[in-house]
């Protein structure tokens, strides 16, 4: 690998302090998508240096450095430091159907933020006239469809008249700020960066359902930066504030009316461009109202599941579980015999595992000590699956187990994997609402999401986004710096 085919020379990149650099740095427990990568001898220094920089982050100096970084940044363990880069034209494409007022916030808000950019409305077939009397006001150039097409034909109108480099879409009810532009145009500085998202929050507001949505969001992707990658962290972005290279992105699938932007996103992944989340940059969506329309579009996004998954088969699998960690977890619940046997009949599956996984690490005893930490990151990976398949595609059997927690020991077990999640975020967000309408909100949130999946999957008989499937074997050889 040369340089100039990668990351350019001279940024600095941050850590990312999820991945765990162990076994005498010369193992890294982390990634998009999680998994354990090697680093060899000439690079164990810097990364040892690298990992405890902290926010500060590192500039790799050419070589072995840099060589390790942009291997490093490809695979999730790394960010790239937002730095201001050189000016780069870019045309705002803001699709819009009817809500004239929204519009009028949004563009006054894009003026105001970025006088000197081209924007771009695309009506979809509004019936209200003064859509378009809005556009014109501000400036933008005005493109019209005589029906309404959907949200991903506006796009495409609009990319397809853009003249810039990079093309913004930005929803007709989202306000940027000051300064939205610099944290996400940093980042085309690495030419395999095809589309940069800012992080979208709900709108603050004194009621109930908008001190929720402002805290829980469909479209917040949270406060951490990530390299977005299908079975990652982070799978997708959506498409309500998005930066795109022009020259790198395929259309919107017009024949997706929700989900078009996880469609885009994986297109452009699969094929081997870059996708980032960047958060330094905020742009604010209004809140959904009432509570009806809130859980309306939530379960408008569940139905697009179906669609996905008949496009990227596999992908939108709701749980996956490891055979270990399922059987250990058979024997510990079945009610016979004593449950000292079934303490040491559970260990044996999780024995064989930790062996092939020490025999897939290295014959290395340093290397051979992170078994423990592989196992547990996958036993918590798996109880967070059965709490959220519980909670969202089999949401009538979860709320059943947590009327049953009196009676079942197993219903007791199925409750806590739902529950204990959302109790956790609450403790690390903090948000301005107490913690049981926090948890009942999210309940019902996730429950209407997975109403939108069972309905989607009964309309187009997709019956494999209800089913759980088997978790991949662990990789053979984990990535190692080749000098």
């Amino acid at each position: 690998m040369t340089e100039s085919a990668g990351l350019p020379a001279g940024p600095a990149v941050v850590w990312d302090d999820r991945a765990a650099l162990t076994a005498g740095a010369s193992i890294v427990l982390g990634g998009a998508p999680w998994r354990v990568l090697r680093i060899l001898p000439a690079g164990r220094d810097f990364a040892r240096r690298l990992a405890a920089a902290g926010p500060a982050g590192l500039v790799p100096r050419a070589g072995v450095e840099h060589r390790l970084t942009d291997l490093l940044l490809t695979r999730g363990v790394v960010h790239p430091a937002v730095l201001p880069g050189p000016a780069t034209p870019v045309d705002v494409v803001v699709p819009v159907y009817e809500q004239p007022d929204l519009l009028d916030g949004c563009l006054s808000a894009l003026r105001a933020a970025s006088p000197q950019v081209h924007l771009i409305v695309v009506d979809d077939g509004s019936i209200d006239t003064s859509v378009g009397d809005v556009a014109l006001a501000h400036g933008a150039t005005l493109l019209r469809h005589p029906v309404n097409r959907g949200p991903a034909a506006a796009r495409n109108t609009g990319l397809h008249h853009a003249g810039a480099p990079l093309v913004a879409f930005i929803d007709a009810d989202c306000r940027v700020r000051a300064g939205w532009l610099d944290p996400l145009v940093a980042h085309f500085g690495d030419p395999r960066v095809a589309a940069v998202a800012p992080r979208v929050r709900a709108a603050g507001g004194r009621g109930l359902l908008d001190r929720y949505q402002h805290a829980h969001s469909a479209l917040d992707m949270g406060p951490r930066p990530e390299l977005v990658s299908p079975g990652a962290p982070l799978g997708y972005v959506p498409s309500a504030a998005l930066l795109v290279r022009r020259s790198s992105v395929p259309d919107f699938d017009e024949d997706l009316r929700v989900g078009e932007d996880v469609d885009l996103i994986w297109r452009v992944v699969d094929g081997g461009a870059m996708v980032r989340y960047e958060p330094a940059d905020t742009v604010d969506h209004a809140t959904r109202p009432t509570a009806r329309r809130w859980l309306a579009r939530i379960a408008d996004y569940g139905t697009s599941a179906a669609l996905l998954e008949l496009r990227h088969p596999g992908r939108l699998t709701p749980a996956r579980f490891s055979p270990w960690a399922l059987a250990a977890a058979a024997i510990l619940a079945a009610g016979r015999p004593s449950a000292p046997v079934r303490l040491v009949a559970a260990a044996l599956p999780v024995a064989i595992a930790a062996r092939r996984v020490a025999r897939e690490l290295s014959a290395s005893p340093e290397e051979r000590a992170v078994v423990p930490a592989v196992l547990a990151a996958t036993a918590r990976a798996d109880a967070a699956a059965v709490g959220r398949l519980l909670r969202r595609e089999w949401w009538p059997l979860g709320w059943s187990a947590m009327l049953l927690t009196p009676r079942s020991r197993i219903a007791r077990a199925a409750a806590a994997a739902m529950l204990a999640p959302l109790a956790l975020e609450w403790i690390r967000r903090r948000p301005d609402v107490d913690p049981v309408r926090y948890v009942a909100l999210r309940l019902a949130d996730d429950a209407a999401y997975g109403s939108g999946v069972i309905a989607g999957a009964v309309r187009s008989r997709c019956w494999r986004v209800l089913l759980p499937g088997m978790r991949r074997r662990a990789q053979k050889n984990p990535i190692a710096l080749s000098l």
